[in-house]
């Protein structure tokens, strides 16, 4: 590799260099200790210290080439290597290019400057792509050359950044360097001759934290495969640990969570993943997070400045955050004032002539923001009208009303017309009103203490309208939170739930889409649309509103447009019951979109088959529950109690455990806070009962007492009528037990438990998320293993081990062949035996890694054939239990079972129409092609299964003339390099020699005037490894297999033939050592893809 020319002196250098190759201008070197005999004794030994410890280039490799001057001691190094190939390279470019020219020169210091500005020219026509993205290039390619050097890994393996750090092997600590790449966690050290190579890959990463006690005082543990690591003497530990996580979870989406990954086109192509780019990616989506933003917007710029709050008639200290399409602020002190101006609202930017470096941001509804002490403001008004210039070109405001004159020629104006021409049309079938509105009419007439108490909350609203202003860009301030707190109005509900949740942002970006969406999925029919159909009248219905067909109808249409717009995730149990409350308070439109924000942002992952995202959060509770009420985790021997208890909480938002009237106010802090108020009131509800729990003797006692308390909370202030309430409902038998009100509980929920910040229940989702993807993979390899082991000889141990090696080279495709079509192959919803299969190649590998006939000379012809007899289904792939049976029969197999294989392996399938091919690989495969699981077509396929396991020897196909050569063939291949070999070249050749014969006296019986004399000769000549002959002759004259009538072998024929030769049979039943090929395989499994 070329370095940027520096000054090294010579002297000094002698005791650690040793000088190999030189000329008039250049001194190619190498390393003292490298490749000496016994490492170069105390010298060798040192210099690999500091190699390790040191970060130099120059120190590091084990070649270097300098750049002399004569007559001085100071010499220039130009280029280093890891290998003697890749210096001598770089020697011979010099000679062959450099050294001719350099004699035109006249003076040293011409020589010296020509030579500088070559080698930088080169230098920067190599990283002009690879290294433009980080912050020291020349350092970096440092470090990537050690890295390189060090692992070996494949040049696709995109090394991300490195640290200095140590790690803690037992209680002592090895200094050394730690690097990240894409897919691997990777750490070298090297210490007085005791050298420490770490390899982790991110996918096996399970738990990864910052720790700390008596001896590290702050350190990163990461645990793998049921091993623990430590690092530690981080510089900054918090941004090292920030990169890590978030490597690990890139990993975790990559393999795991492939659908999400896929959505995803800034972690598409690893190789563009950069230090600066994941901490840009992660600063997006706190911020997206934090102010309920569409998932699409990139933090862009960050400014300290000062807010004015005209309510409050002071400035507020705080963070103005830029994307492409937002102006956000949120202050740093304990106001808690956040404001979001989306730039479609702005109408006027200005910045003030005074020195208070000011920037007054006006929007629609005569309001005015001012931002004041604002560095570099001039700059940024200009940025921020461009900005705004661009937002209004994607956003139409659309008034009720739209005054259409003949002067108009505004193009703009004919897609607003379009668009509310399609919001009328659809309004013929979709609801405008919210549903509480037309089966809940307020009676004014009729005011009793509750409506009253609803009326005084909305005169509350109103007065904060007033102070705050209304719409997208309000204050939201501590007065905002108390009074989400105490429940927002039934007439506000619907409005305030769009605002808080960032809905009406995405309603406002997309005019018309629901309408749009509404009619292309009327008429659809499939598994979502089924399921949709059967939980309709399941979603409350004792309210009166889904006891109608408007209701009833309004909630189809909303889950089926949805399951319309996001097919991965369709239906899921659990969204009938959150639609239909959204549909109670928001307009249809309104709450399709509340759908969306739920789904895809608030509650990521929750709604799909393995409920990740809820998983997720229940792993978060638990953590809370153990930080915070350590005492009821010490009564509870076993933590999954609470997540069975909570699953409903999480996924309907209490909606299923609490009265419809208290479900409500929680949805209310649900869309102002976030999951945190979900585990705020989890954490509130536990902690009332604690003594009822701490007193339970088993998980059932302590149900029944959580139930008993839900049925109790009730909702003193809401007016919705008595029909409706369902805990007004509870019998008179039970009011012993005390009410206890929705208020006061969340109330209490935010006073004890409000301290739980965003930043922490975001690291807390991303540490948990390891582990639970990591808990559901294991539960799937046990099912695999259980199922596998009984049609297997295996062991249970070797059966894991063999697991992890396949599953293994299966993920070395998704981190290094991006094109590879496996990569659409796994799918966590398929059975746990087809979410796994590897394709021919990677077959390949592994076959070269464990078959212990991977020795023979055709390998990869056995290879390819083993893989299409396992390959029933043509369709390319193969999954584990296909694959262990194959390695099953090689080491475990008797002799008539390995012989057979070997057999078949030469018969080539019958060959079959490709329409015929394409009907039966859609019958052995029910789920394909087909929305529904057909249970009845795995029946039969698994029954078929059943009486496929005892097959007759007898129904095998007779062996022609080629492929009994060729059979022949492969025998002296694999017996190359045994012990016996002689013998066996002996044995197999009276073994055809026989059979041949047999044929021959067979056919004389029916044809006397048939020969086979020469194809005989030519066979029986070969007698051993040399079996050219048979080549050559038919080679020599192809028309003899034409000419002369064909023969065939029978299986029978040829086992009754191999079972008469002993040392045949004894080479095949033979023990292997299976356990030591595996042990093997997993060390040189990496190696084998490492660079050349």
């Amino acid at each position: 590799m070329w370095l940027k020319p520096e000054e090294v002196l010579l002297k000094n250098a002698l005791k650690l260099w040793l000088m190999e190759r030189s000329n008039d201008y250049f001194v190619l070197q190498r390393r003292r200790g490298y490749r000496e005999e016994g490492g170069g004794g105390l010298t060798g030994l040192l210099v690999g210290t500091l190699d390790s410890v040191l970060d130099s280039t120059a120190k590091v490799a084990p070649f270097r080439i300098l750049h002399q001057t004569p007559d001085s001691q100071v010499y220039l190094s130009i280029a280093c290597g890891a290998n003697r190939e890749e210096i001598t390279k770089h020697w011979e470019w010099l000679e062959q290019n450099i050294m001719k020219t350099l004699s035109v020169f006249d003076s040293n210091e011409d020589i010296t400057n020509f030579v500088q500005g070559k080698i930088r020219g080169l230098i920067a026509e190599e990283g002009k792509h690879s290294f433009a993205k980080e912050d020291d290039p020349e350092k970096f390619r440092e470090a990537l050359l050690k890295f390189e050097k060090c692992f070996g890994l494949p040049e696709q393996e995109k090394l991300v950044t490195y640290y200095s750090c140590s790690y803690w092997k037992g209680r002592v600590p090895c200094q050394g360097w730690l690097y990240l790449s894409t897919n691997f966690l990777s750490f070298y050290s090297f210490l007085l001759g005791s050298e420490i190579k770490l390899i982790i890959s991110w996918d096996a990463v399970s738990k990864l934290e910052k720790t700390s006690n008596v001896i590290l005082t702050e350190s990163i543990h990461v645990c793998s495969q049921g091993e623990n690591h430590y690092f530690s003497m981080f510089l900054h530990i918090n941004k090292t640990y920030l990169l890590m996580e978030q490597l690990a979870n890139y990993a975790i989406k990559r393999i795991f969570d492939k659908e999400t990954f896929d959505n995803d086109p800034i972690l598409d192509d690893p190789l563009q993943i950069t230090k600066r780019g994941l901490e840009n990616r992660a600063h997006s989506e706190q911020f997206n997070a934090f102010f309920r933003l569409p998932k699409e917007e990139t933090l862009k710029e960050v400014h300290e400045c000062f807010l004015w709050v005209p309510f409050s008639h002071f400035n507020t200290h705080g963070k103005m955050c830029i994307s492409e399409n937002y102006i956000c602020f949120a202050s740093q002190d304990g106001n808690l004032c956040s404001v979001i101006i989306p730039l479609r609202e702005v109408l006027a930017i200005d910045k003030t002539n005074d020195s208070s470096k000011s920037v007054i941001i006006s929007i629609k509804g005569k309001t005015a923001f001012r931002f004041s002490e604002v560095k570099e403001f001039e700059q940024l008004v200009a940025k921020l009208w461009l900005k705004c210039g661009a937002a209004s070109t994607q956003y139409h405001d659309i008034s009720t009303e739209v005054p259409i004159s003949s002067e108009s020629v505004d193009p703009s104006d004919d897609i607003e017309v379009q668009s509310l021409i399609c919001q009328r049309e659809c309004s013929k079938t979709v609801n405008t009103e919210a549903l509480m509105t037309v089966f809940h009419p307020q009676n004014l007439e009729t005011l009793n203490s509750k409506m009253l108490k609803e009326k005084m909350k909305e005169q509350s609203w109103n007065i904060l309208f007033t102070e705050c202003g209304r719409g997208v860009s309000m204050f939201r301030t501590k007065k905002t939170q108390d009074l989400v707190v105490r429940g927002i109005p039934e007439t506000l509900r619907g409005e305030l739930w769009m605002l808080f949740s960032g809905a009406v942002n995405d309603m406002a970006a997309n005019p018309g889409y629901y309408a749009e969406v509404v009619e292309q999925s009327l008429g659809t029919c499939n598994l979502a649309t089924e399921e949709i159909e059967r939980d309709l009248r399941r979603s409350l219905p004792e309210h009166p509103a889904f006891q109608s067909d408007t209701g009833i109808s309004a909630l189809r249409r909303v889950l089926t447009a949805y399951a319309f717009r996001n097919p991965k995730i369709g239906y899921c149990q659990a969204m009938n019951i959150l639609t239909s409350v959204l549909l109670l308070y928001a307009k249809e439109e309104e709450a399709f979109w509340l759908l969306v924000a739920v789904c895809e942002r608030m509650l990521p992952d929750y709604f799909n088959r393995r409920i990740i995202g809820a998983l997720v959060d229940q792993a978060v509770f638990e953590e809370l529950i153990r930080d915070h009420l350590p005492q009821l985790t010490e009564h509870m021997t076993d933590m999954t109690f609470f997540s069975s208890v909570s699953l409903s909480w999480f996924l309907t938002l209490f909606i299923s455990v609490l009265p419809i009237e208290s479900a409500v106010n929680v949805v209310d802090c649900f869309f102002y806070d976030g999951i945190k108020a979900i585990l705020q009131l989890g954490l509130a509800i536990l902690d009332y009962n604690l003594d009822k729990l701490l007193a339970c003797k088993d998980d059932a006692e302590a149900v029944t007492a959580l139930n008993r308390f839900f049925d109790n909370v009730t909702n003193k202030d809401s007016p919705l009528p008595s029909s409706v309430q369902q805990g007004s409902n509870v019998s008179d038998e039970k009011s012993s037990h005390i009410r206890v009100d929705i208020t006061d509980l969340i109330r209490e929920s935010n006073e004890k438990y409000g301290n739980i910040r965003y930043e922490d229940i975001y690291s807390m989702r991303c540490r948990n998320r390891l582990y639970v993807i990591q808990t559901l993979e294991e539960t799937t390899k046990q099912n695999v293993l259980r199922v596998v082991s009984q049609d297997v000889k295996l062991s249970l141990h070797e059966l894991d081990e063999l697991y992890v090696i396949f599953k293994r080279e299966l993920f070395f495709s998704y981190y290094w062949c991006l094109s590879s079509p496996v990569l659409k192959h796994h799918d966590p919803s398929l059975p746990y035996l087809e979410q796994y299969q590897i394709d021919c190649q990677q077959f390949r590998v592994l076959y070269h890694l464990l078959s212990p006939w991977a020795h023979s000379a055709n390998r990869d012809s056995l290879a390819l054939w083993t893989f299409r007899l396992l390959d029933e289904n043509s369709d390319c792939l193969i999954n584990f239990k296909e694959f262990s049976s194959a390695i099953d029969i090689m080491y475990n197999g008797s002799f008539t079972e390995k012989l057979k294989v070997l057999f078949k392996l030469h018969i080539p399938p019958v060959s079959k129409p490709a329409k015929e091919k394409e009907a039966e690989s859609a019958k052995n495969s029910p789920e394909k092609g087909k929305e529904k699981v057909d249970i009845q077509a795995y029946l039969s396929q698994w029954q078929d299964e059943l009486l496929k396991k005892e097959e007759n020897i007898k129904d095998l196909p007779r062996m022609n003339q080629s492929q009994f050569i060729q059979f022949s063939k492969t025998l002296y291949n694999l017996f190359h390099g045994d012990p016996e070999e002689e013998s066996l070249y002996q044995a197999i050749a009276v073994v055809t020699s026989l059979l041949l014969r047999m044929e021959e006296v067979g056919r004389k019986l029916h044809n006397p005037a048939s020969s086979t004399k020469g194809l005989s000769g030519a066979v029986c000549a070969s007698g051993g490894p040399n079996e050219g002959q048979t080549e050559s002759h038919l080679e020599k004259d192809p028309s003899s297999l034409r000419e002369e009538p064909q023969w065939s072998f029978a299986f029978e024929q040829i086992l009754a033939s191999l079972l008469n030769e002993p040392a045949l049979v004894k080479f095949f039943e033979k023990p292997i050592d299976l356990k030591a090929k595996l042990e093997n395989a997993k060390t040189s499994q990496l190696s084998s893809r490492t660079r050349k």
